[in-house]
């Protein structure tokens, strides 16, 4: 669609006044050019502005201005150049502190004594070598973390997927005894310290949650379950009292409680013959604190809406698990406001994100301002 045409029908479906739409048309066109148009999902012919016409023609015409003022001042966008940026400050920001930590506090030093120091200088490789990093998706960008830090950290540091068979985990334990023996390092050739990587986690319950069985016993799922299944194969590929870092691009104040509390319960109440980590640290790149959320309270007219147009069809076991049934406001309850460039977390309002039809009673058929692929099933 043109975008004039787009704009003209925008406008009167919101029923601007001539001066409100020169305003808001000035607004939009900057905003789908630096964001919104480079969303993953959008098509050709369909890009921001299309989409947000047939967003917003699903709510009657006085909610209109309630949703239109959700995505004026209250939506957060991610691009890939950010999502970029995140992955750039990982090693500066998250990994080299805490190597130069490691090795401080083992000499008794200061941190910036480290590089006055040859001895300490030869430690800090032999630290840094001793770290893998594991991606949990390709969102993680660990192509891209890999390109920034040539010359800091090699290709066999830093692969994609956590459940590596035997054969993988045995080539990177040979790689790491190459490396080591030619730094002439004492060390055991095993891995000090484990990242696993992502992009997002809005509630955590995908890396770490409990469930019942059919039996009524509580068991642990999630990928750090499939992960250490996977360590347990392998052989001498980590030092005993290793490290498990646990890293996000982007992460809620709820997420990191969560992990915190139940890594920990997961730890205490999973079977001895699991590989399990001496100490565990969750870090991130960029940190979405309790505020960002929408509340009933901050939010009360975009709220009311997620309670109005809402179809429980959206509804899936894998939704289930969030412990919350209304996705109004997203899985888990958390309410964000947020849209990633090449997705939409299901933590976000259902609005943003849900397709449905409306079948069945009471159900309102919902249109996506930013559709979202799902990545289970029924």
């Amino acid at each position: 669609m043109n975008e004039t045409i787009a704009l003209r029908m925008l406008g009167k479906v919101m029923q601007w006044e001539l001066e409100k739409a020169q305003e808001e048309f000035q607004w939009l066109r900057l905003i789908s050019a630096v964001k919104y148009d480079s969303y993953r999902d959008f098509l050709a012919g369909m890009r921001f502005l299309e989409s947000l016409l047939g967003w917003l023609l699903q709510f009657d015409p006085q909610d209109r201005p309630a949703a239109y003022a959700f995505v004026r001042h209250r939506l957060a966008f991610i691009s890939a150049v950010e999502r970029e940026r995140l992955v750039e400050i990982m090693y500066p920001q998250t990994v080299l502190p805490r190597l130069l930590k490691s090795v401080a506090d083992d000499r008794g030093i200061s941190s910036w004594q480290v590089y006055t120091d040859g001895s300490a200088r030869h430690q800090l490789d032999v630290a840094r070598r001793r770290t893998l990093f594991l991606g949990l998706s390709d969102g993680a960008r660990l192509d891209s973390f890999r390109h920034v830090n040539v010359g800091r950290i090699s290709n066999e540091q830093v692969v994609v997927g956590i459940q590596l068979d035997t054969e993988k985990w045995e080539d990177l334990r040979k790689e790491l005894a190459k490396d080591l023996g030619e730094l002439k390092a004492q060390q055991d050739p095993t891995f000090d310290t484990i990242y696993l990587v992502d992009d997002f986690a809005g509630s955590g319950t995908s890396f770490i949650r409990p469930e019942v069985d059919e039996h009524g016993k509580r068991m642990w799922k999630g990928k750090l379950m499939r992960f250490l299944r996977s360590l347990k194969n392998a052989k001498n590929v980590h030092s005993e009292h290793w490290t498990l870092v646990i890293h996000h691009l982007i992460i809620t104040d709820k997420a990191i409680d969560h992990l915190n509390d139940a890594v920990r319960k997961a730890k205490d109440e999973s079977p001895n013959d699991l590989p399990w980590f001496k100490n565990v640290e969750v870090t991130y790149s960029y940190q979405l604190t309790n505020g960002f959320a929408l509340t009933p309270a901050g939010d009360p007219d975009f709220y009311a809406l997620t309670k109005k147009y809402y179809d429980a069809n959206i509804q899936t076991r894998s939704t289930d698990k969030g412990g919350v049934k209304h996705l109004g406001m997203g899985y888990a309850g958390c309410a964000l406001p947020l849209v990633l460039d090449h997705n939409t977390p299901n933590n976000s309002v259902a609005l943003l994100w849900a397709r449905s039809e409306g079948k069945g009673e009471q159900a309102h058929a919902m249109r996506p301002l930013f559709y979202r692929r799902n990545r289970h099933s029924k």
